[in-house]
């Protein structure tokens, strides 16, 4: 976690992160961090950086984990999981690169209807080849997207919270009515992508997808930006959660 921004020492063993069952390609951990309230039946999954060279996302992510262990005030508890760094070989390398370790951009490796098709087209006429962008060769191809894709499968969460940067916006895929906002960050739908997790959690999957683009790659929001991005994430939950939020995935 040296590589994140504004993370102490002291904040990486407050998250008390455990390895989970999945590897990198490399073969790093992939650290969780379950924080569970009594009779939580709400879970909600937080990811941060899929893309390596994103490294606020996984720093917001950590100093989420300390938010969770607050106290809150919700009408249902709330079982977050969270996997900071989906994404350590694109972390650790340098410098910090989007794609993992095979040059797959992890964010488009998802297994979205007619991927096969429609990836590559995308990838070829639209990012005209962008090496950055390769969805890979086939969908699930890579150990990282195959545990998250496990993850949903086994934790069946009713929302997905992903973190990302830099564009500084707010987007939202799936059923139930968007946050208009976190903190400073206001909705602006950027549309689907074939094999995003929006794509293939939110639009195919029926399970919300929550996706936060930070302002900045390398720096963190302050704290006090930090905790009022989760305080709307929280009230934003109270309004659906009281609703009854979309379905878990399947």
């Amino acid at each position: 976690m040296r590589r994140l921004p504004n993370v102490s020492r002291s904040l990486c063993l407050s998250a008390a992160l455990q390895p989970g069952t999945g590897r990198s390609l490399q073969g790093v951990p992939l650290y969780t961090r379950d924080v569970k309230s009594e009779g939580a039946k709400l879970r909600v999954l937080v990811l941060g950086a899929i893309h390596g060279d994103e490294l606020s996302s996984g720093s917001l992510a950590l100093h989420w984990i300390a938010l969770a262990q607050e106290p809150t005030q919700m009408p249902q508890p709330v079982h977050w999981r969270f996997i900071p760094v989906l994404n350590p070989d694109g972390v650790l390398a340098r410098p910090p690169r989007r794609t993992n370790a095979h040059g797959v951009d992890l964010n488009r490796n998802f297994p979205t209807p007619n991927w096969e098709r429609d990836a590559a087209v995308y990838w070829e006429r639209r990012t005209r080849r962008d090496p950055r962008r390769w969805p890979g060769p086939r969908p699930l191809s890579e150990p990282e997207t195959r545990y998250l894709h496990e993850q949903m499968q086994s934790f069946k969460p009713h929302l997905i919270v992903a973190i990302h940067a830099p564009y500084g916006v707010l987007d939202f895929d799936g059923p139930a009515s968007p946050p208009s906002r976190l903190g400073r960050l206001y909705l602006d739908q950027v549309g689907i992508f074939p094999g995003s997790l929006g794509n293939y959690g939110g639009v195919h999957k029926g399970v919300p997808v929550v996706t936060i683009e930070l302002p900045n790659s390398m720096r963190t929001p302050l704290d006090a930006e930090t905790r009022q991005m989760w305080l709307d994430l929280l009230r934003w939950m109270s309004e659906k959660a009281s609703a009854g939020m979309g379905g878990s995935a399947r």
